[in-house]
């Protein structure tokens, strides 16, 4: 995908409407409130400079929480501007609205390189509907807009598409960072091109899976999206966690243990070859799983044998499966460390709870000591690499969720289609 960059546009001593994505948890209250993690604000920082380095007045706009179209204290955007004006040791200036007169006014006294943080656009009830007339409402504020913020960019809402109706739109440098990196796992790939998936619910997964093996040599599942393949095959899941049927936002029925079952029965391209001469299936489901009858700290475990159930000892029927376990982690290790490309998304169990930590920890230490080109996606999984110590390791981490995985599962993400060059 090739996309208009700031190299396309004339940005020179123009108004840029800059949207960023600056979502990230606060602390704190009052006056005192800050923000307790400025990693998204710091990716924008190099796009913020070439603006400034062209004398643009900068007019950022950006969301955070889940407002509803109402104005509510707890996600004004003060603690963001505060944050991104210590960064850049310079006046970042906050106004208490998004839209209208007042706004209007005080853009138009702007001089070049000064900054002004608008307030939440999701508290603007016409935001997340797509309104045309708040779309018209934003775009009235500036000559140009710059989307940094990839991972708003699968957002069908006014500040992120439907402005790009009204004025012209161009990629920030990390959002064509990100295009570019996830774009090479699509297009032009190493192989052998191995992808992990993991994390709690399929239905965020089931997209990525099914096109990602039609490119990737092997699909490592786990977590509890392993849960639904592992169904598929007929096997016991006792009391898992378990998107089984669900109704989506289309109302369509989904069932994603038939879905599942589905793509392990179609592989496509050949198979990858464990140790130059084993033939593995496209998608591979954990041999064992770390179980337990709880989720929590000093609890006893049991390791279940899933290939060869008769070497298990009675189960549990109210055991969940929590982690993959050793034998899993034997054979997924061997395969990271033959892949050339690598791409991971969520962890292979609970790891926030020391018992079913080591399957996540183990993966994640494959990935850092392969030779491969490695690229990480999700919030969970950032979380994991933190945790670990480990977030050096790695080639590309991206920060983005959702927009990652739609992107990797060839949907076409509304934030980014308007630049699209022709």
């Amino acid at each position: 995908m090739i996309l208009r960059t700031l190299e396309d546009a004339d940005i020179s001593q123009k108004t840029v409407l800059f949207r960023v994505d600056y979502d990230t948890p606060t602390q704190g209250t009052g006056k005192n409130k800050q923000i307790a993690d400025d990693s998204r604000i710091r990716l924008t920082l190099p796009t913020l400079n070439y603006l400034l380095d062209h004398h643009c007045k900068i007019v950022i706009l950006a969301k955070h929480g889940r407002p509803n179209g109402q104005v509510d204290a707890r996600f004004r955007l003060d603690p963001m501007a505060k944050s991104l004006s210590q960064l850049i040791g310079k006046k970042v200036v906050k106004l208490n609205h998004t839209i209208g007169p007042e706004v209007e006014k005080y853009i138009a006294t702007m001089r070049p390189q000064d900054i002004v943080m608008l307030e939440n656009t999701r508290f603007l009830p016409g935001e997340t509907t797509n309104d045309p007339q708040t779309a018209k409402a934003l775009a009235k504020l500036g000559d140009i807009i710059v989307n940094d913020g990839f991972s708003i960019s699968h957002r069908a809402h006014a500040s992120v598409a439907g402005i790009a109706q009204y004025l012209p739109m161009v990629a920030g440098l990390h959002l064509e960072k990100e295009v570019k990196m996830l774009s090479h796992l699509l297009q032009n790939p190493q192989h052998p091109f191995v992808v992990i998936v993991g994390g709690a619910k399929v239905s965020d997964k089931v997209a990525v899976i099914d096109n990602l093996s039609q490119i990737a040599d092997a699909v490592l599942v786990g977590g509890g999206v392993a849960n639904n393949f592992l169904k598929a095959q007929g096997k016991k899941v006792f009391k898992s966690y378990l998107e089984d049927i669900i109704v989506d936002q289309r109302k369509r029925r989904l069932d994603f243990v038939k879905l599942a079952q589905k793509l392990l029965a179609n592989p496509q391209g050949q198979p990858m070859l464990l140790n130059g001469f084993i033939p593995l299936s496209k998608i591979l489901t954990p041999l064992d799983v770390i179980a337990a009858t709880q989720i929590k700290n000093n609890i006893a475990t049991t390791t279940v044998d899933l290939i060869h159930p008769h070497n298990n000892a009675k189960l549990n029927p109210k055991l969940m499966y929590l982690d993959i376990g050793p034998k899993t982690i034997k054979l997924y290790r061997e395969i990271i460390l033959q892949a050339e490309t690598i791409f991971w998304n969520g962890p292979m169990g609970v790891f926030e709870k020391k018992p079913f930590e080591r399957g996540t920890f183990e993966i994640a230490s494959a990935i850092a000591r392969s030779k491969a080109l490695t690229v990480l996606g999700g919030g969970d999984t950032l979380a994991v690499i933190q945790k670990f110590g480990l977030s050096d390791r790695y080639d590309y981490v991206s920060a983005a969720g959702g927009a990652a995985l739609e992107f990797l599962a060839g949907h076409q993400l509304p934030g980014l289609t308007p630049m699209i060059a022709k």
